[in-house]
């Protein structure tokens, strides 16, 4: 059965970090959206996660800490580029993908030689991390590929059930998953566009080459379908690219707040085209649009810079032919 949380509450975050020592897993509020967590040195706890997800074993996690000192038992090494990435973002939404050390379990990383390591800069985080003083083993708090959720509410729709606890925070403020950056090579690779936006992190370490292709992901949510809705959804250029035959019984997800006829459901990601906004609400508002009578959902594109470029990273993995 899922406890249902108060963060606001003084005694939550105690019983919460209770739940992850004990070997349980817990949702809880990042910046970014909601994580689901558990003991990263915990391998049973952390099959729990992947059994709750229904995720698959070769997709791995990112590990959560609460200070860049934290992160020397699970390394082995840390390179010198994510030393400058971690001073200048953290704590805040971006992860690094570094060596790791033999203390973290296979099952955190899917036998990869690397580990995805960030500290988040949410409060409600920050005291669970605290509290149960161990890094936390956290991806997405959702049913795998499916939307990421950024309030409790929309964590339990997709787990209750299946996990311990749901801290409740509130909404959380950045909207999309944090950008990932490998660290191993030459040059630091982009592995997934997110909250920080690639143009911040290329003034502090220069132009950020490609992710290397290889036949399974190096990071969450490196799969070519994910973060999607259960309707189908097309991205178009422009929302009034979309025939008139095909409006009818279809949702619209605008870029910005204007008229536009024939939906039967329109969403704005923004009143006035703002994309810290626009990432914000993106999986709420295609949350709205999946749970309506609707058979399509075309979702306008965005501007591919700042936070405009993880928005177009989630509904291009989002979007399906109809």
């Amino acid at each position: 059965m899922t406890r249902f949380l108060d963060a606001g509450n003084s005694s939550a975050i105690k019983e919460a970090a209770n739940v992850i020592r004990k070997g349980g897993i817990v949702a809880f509020p990042t910046e970014t959206v909601y994580g689901l967590g558990a003991n990263a040195f915990d391998p049973t706890a952390v099959a729990r996660i992947y059994e709750a997800k229904e995720r698959p074993s070769f997709d791995p996690l990112i590990v959560h800490v609460l200070e860049k000192s934290d992160t020397k038992p699970l390394v082995t090494k840390m390179p010198k580029i994510a030393a400058k990435l971690i001073s200048a973002f953290w704590p805040g939404p971006l992860t690094v993908v570094v060596p790791k050390s033999d203390k973290v379990p296979d099952i955190v990383t899917a036998g990869l030689p690397t580990v995805a390591l960030r500290s988040p800069s949410h409060p409600v985080a920050r005291a669970l991390l605290s509290a149960s003083e161990c890094p936390i083993a956290a991806p997405s708090a959702n049913r795998f590929g499916r939307l990421s959720p950024t309030t409790a509410q929309a964590v339990k729709e997709q787990l209750d059930g299946r996990v311990d606890v749901i801290l409740d925070g509130g909404a959380t403020p950045v909207g999309v998953e944090s950008t990932i950056v490998l660290c191993t090579g030459r040059k630091p690779a982009l592995l997934r566009a997110g909250g920080v936006p690639v143009e911040d992190i290329e003034k502090v370490v220069g132009k950020l080459a490609p992710a290397p292709k290889t036949a399974l992901p190096q990071a969450p949510g490196g799969l070519p379908r994910h973060y999607a809705p259960r309707k189908p959804l097309v991205l178009v250029d422009s929302i009034d690219d979309v025939p008139e035959q095909k409006r009818k019984g279809a949702g619209a997800l605008l870029f910005r707040s204007r008229k536009t006829s024939g939906f039967s459901m329109v969403e704005a990601l923004s009143p006035d085209g703002d994309l810290v906004k626009a990432a914000a609400n993106l999986f709420s508002a295609l949350a709205r649009l999946e749970a309506a009578d609707i058979t399509a959902i075309y979702a306008e594109k965005v501007p591919e810079h700042d936070l405009g470029l993880a928005i177009m990273d989630r509904l291009r993995r989002a979007s399906s032919d109809i």
